[in-house]
């Protein structure tokens, strides 16, 4: 368990460690299974050993404590608990150290903003917490994107409290959601603790059953290209493969583009 009084993002990568750890079983590893096991997945000092670090070391990075282990600490923390490349990665981010500004939503540039109103595919341009902040009639007309509140607009928002998109999804609406969390979660864990994400947060719990449960497991997905499959009101079955792509003038700015597959 997190030590309740340490730094925000510190105790995400305690929990994220921890959510690893019990995902993985000693036949995973290569190690015994010994004696009955009361909670799942590895030991602590199985994982320490593993990765040949202290026990009270790798303890006190579970309980969210300030360490600062090196890159072949981190790299053989991967190693040992089996991490994918998107779960590698968020570890290194993880353990780097930051001095965050408290978040400002950000702005799209006017040069954006008409390049993405000029694209005939539907096309959406979302920042750092997945606020949709611009888009244009193509994307409109599939989302309905002008119909949300401005606090409303915000794709995880959007997909998982927002009825008439869950509608949208049908019968894929929980792998995309869950999906969504799991590549949310990369980003959220880098600003623990700042207000404009944990409201955000409250607001998932508060209008998605499902969210705690995903959340809570702490799965880290990657931002990749893929498909959806939608069952739209008006033009019926859409099937769409997206694409995005990040912005120069600010990182954290990212264009959406889908084409029909």
């Amino acid at each position: 368990m997190a030590d309740p009084g340490a730094n925000p993002r510190q105790s995400e990568l305690g929990d994220f460690l921890r959510s690893r750890r019990e995902k993985l079983t000693p036949n995973s590893v290569g190690l015994p299974d010994g004696l009955r096991r009361r909670t799942p997945g590895l030991r602590r000092e199985e994982v320490a050993g593993l990765a040949g670090i202290g026990v009270d070391w790798y303890i006190r990075l579970e309980q969210g404590r300030s360490v600062s282990p090196s890159a072949g600490t981190i790299e053989a923390l991967a190693r040992a608990l089996r991490l994918s490349k998107a779960e590698h990665r968020h570890l290194q981010e993880l353990t780097q150290t930051t001095d965050r500004r408290i978040f400002v939503r950000e702005t799209v540039p006017p040069a954006i903003q008409r390049t993405v109103e000029q694209i005939k595919l539907p096309a959406y341009v979302t920042g750092r917490r997945w606020d949709i902040l611009a888009w244009n009639a193509a994307a409109d007309e599939i989302f309905a994107f002008s119909r949300l509140a401005e606090a409303d607009r915000n794709s995880l928002l959007s997909v998982l409290t927002n009825r008439a998109t869950r509608r949208l999804f049908g019968e894929s609406w929980a792998e995309e959601a869950r999906r969504m969390v799991a590549q949310f979660r990369a980003t959220h864990d880098l600003w623990a603790g700042d207000p404009a994400f944990r409201d955000l947060l409250a607001r998932l719990r508060e209008g998605c059953p499902e969210f705690a449960g995903w959340w809570e497991a702490h799965d880290v997905g990657a931002m990749a290209a893929g498909r959806k499959s939608l069952s739209h009101p008006k033009k019926g079955k859409l099937r769409l493969e997206y694409a995005s792509f990040q912005a120069n003038d600010d990182p954290a700015l990212k264009l959406v583009i889908y084409t029909a597959v």
